[in-house]
């Protein structure tokens, strides 16, 4: 998450077509990309973090010259371009786009301009042992959700008995790779030589795994402007324009002239090759698709169900203690808690899990899942001690002095009296925070946690469609809360005071 800061940022430095002054202007070319760990498709310039670097980069600005546009850049996150680029946020989508059944079926590629292999990333000490994908039975494999990768690696799982890990970024799978938590990384060659050139301890197989090619993506009803695009993109490769390119930022490699002779001789180039059974869901029926995802739903449903009663349970036994000592601790107990309190919710819960996860894992290399258990946890404590601690000041003080008149010590007097009143109080915000947990659960994903939403966006991603990936989210959502909301009611209901 550490380039988010150039999500605004526009594309300069590109010169526009010379016109006359008596001719309109020319019209810009919207490309969008994700420049988040996009090294080398699209980063920002180390030397002016304010403009953009990568070979998308250029090849944007070589289509936006050939339709006599000038390129103009629009930050979407890469999971997103295929949705943005069919809603016409952008023209056309350049970051590493991989070529795909699916984008075949629903949008409009542009012919390939880059051939890349699935290559799989080991430590060195395992470089003798996992050498192939069946090596890894039993074992822990990264990639980036929604690529080709991943697809393979979901086959794999039913076949070797690999467990897939998807991420969000290529950076994260290979500092977890360095420090154990995974046992290889399943990445274009592209990203996995740029990784082992700036990691130590890490190893490239030389075996290709699969073949694919990056594409720039358009609407599905952009036909023409597609056709125009792959005419520069033709120019470019007969003149050596993009040989240039791709030699500046060191990808070049003999694959890429046997790819060029096929394209410019008009031979067919498939969107994957060298793999068994990858086919993309939007070739199935919105049926087939659907069954086929179900399964991993109801699992990813699982995992969100389990890890937020989890979260939510530590929460309310955190947050009980932390009220408690703040109503009743001495004056530095207070102040400890309330700075406590202040950090959890004064910080965005994302970073407090990037902290917990990624950032001691120098000192203490938790789990995914129980760095995110803690993480919600930990956060959720500090709301669910202002509950606590406004229902314990809002039961009457008479109350508590006729109890300590009566002869109560002050723990009798919490646990007989303050607190039977002050959790009847704190019963709906209680419920309240827990559906929200429910949903906050879904930034687990940035751990590796396979949790509900991240499960429908991969879905949704492969599918080409948000709709039915989005309604059986929603509706799994519902089937989770709706009877907790119920349960809570009923216990209002159950408990409310009698009217005199």
């Amino acid at each position: 998450m550490y380039l988010k800061v150039i999500t605004a940022l526009t594309l300069l430095g590109f010169p526009a077509a010379s016109v006359s002054s008596a001719s309109a202007p020319p019209r810009e070319l919207r490309w969008a990309g994700d420049p988040e760990g996009g090294a080398p498709f699209v980063q920002a310039n180390p030397a002016d973090p304010t403009r953009l670097t990568g070979f998308d980069v250029e090849i944007a600005s070589l289509l936006a010259r050939g339709l006599g546009r000038i390129p103009q850049f629009v930050f979407v996150q890469f999971t997103s371009i295929d949705q943005s680029v069919e809603r016409d946020d952008a023209d056309i989508g350049l970051s590493g786009i991989e070529d795909t059944p699916t984008r075949r079926a629903v949008m409009c590629p542009t012919i390939p301009y880059y051939e890349f292999r699935e290559v799989l990333t080991v430590r060195d000490s395992d470089v003798a042992r996992l050498r192939t994908l069946a090596d890894f039975a039993g074992r822990r494999v990264a990639t980036l959700a929604g690529t080709i990768a991943y697809e393979i690696l979901l086959r794999a799982e039913g076949r070797y008995g690999i467990q897939a890990v998807s991420y969000e970024d290529d950076v994260h799978p290979y500092e977890d790779l360095r420090l154990g938590r995974v046992d290889g990384v399943l990445l274009d060659n592209v990203l996995a030589e740029r990784r082992r050139r700036e990691m130590s301890g890490i190893t490239v197989q030389p075996g290709t795994v699969a073949v694919g090619h990056y594409v720039g993506i358009l609407a599905s009803r952009n036909g023409a402007l597609r056709e125009a695009m792959n005419e520069s993109l033709r120019a470019a490769m007969r003149d050596g324009s993009l040989e240039r390119i791709l030699r500046k930022w060191g990808v070049w490699n003999d694959d890429q002239p046997r790819l060029y002779a096929r394209l410019l001789a008009g031979k067919p180039v498939p969107p994957i090759s060298g793999v068994d059974g990858v086919i993309g869901v939007a070739t199935l029926t919105r049926w087939q698709a659907t069954r086929r995802y179900l399964p991993s739903l109801i699992r990813a449903a699982g995992v969100t169900l389990l890890l937020s009663c989890l979260s939510m349970a530590l929460a309310v036994c955190l947050g009980v203690l932390i009220a408690s000592g703040r109503v009743y601790g001495t004056a530095l107990v207070r102040l400890t808690l309330t700075g406590y309190v202040e950090l959890m919710r004064g910080t965005p819960i994302l970073l407090q899990l990037f902290v917990i996860y990624y950032g001691l894992a120098a000192a203490i290399r938790l789990p995914a899942f129980a760095a995110a258990l803690t993480g919600l946890a930990l956060n959720y404590a500090a709301y669910e001690s202002e509950i606590y601690r406004s229902a314990l000041e809002a039961v009457p003080v008479g109350q508590l002095e006729a109890a300590r008149t009566l002869g109560l010590s002050e723990r009798q007097v919490l646990t007989l009296v303050r607190g039977p009143q002050a959790f009847r109080l704190a019963l709906a915000p209680m419920t309240n925070d827990f559906v929200a947990l429910l949903k906050d659960s879904s930034l687990v994903s940035v751990l590796t946690v396979m949790e509900l939403t991240k499960q429908t966006q991969v879905f949704a991603t492969n599918l080409g469609s948000w709709v039915i990936p989005g309604l059986l989210c929603a509706a799994i959502y519902l089937a989770m809360s709706l009877p907790l909301a119920g349960a809570a009611r009923r216990l209002e209901r159950q408990w409310k005071a009698p009217t005199l």
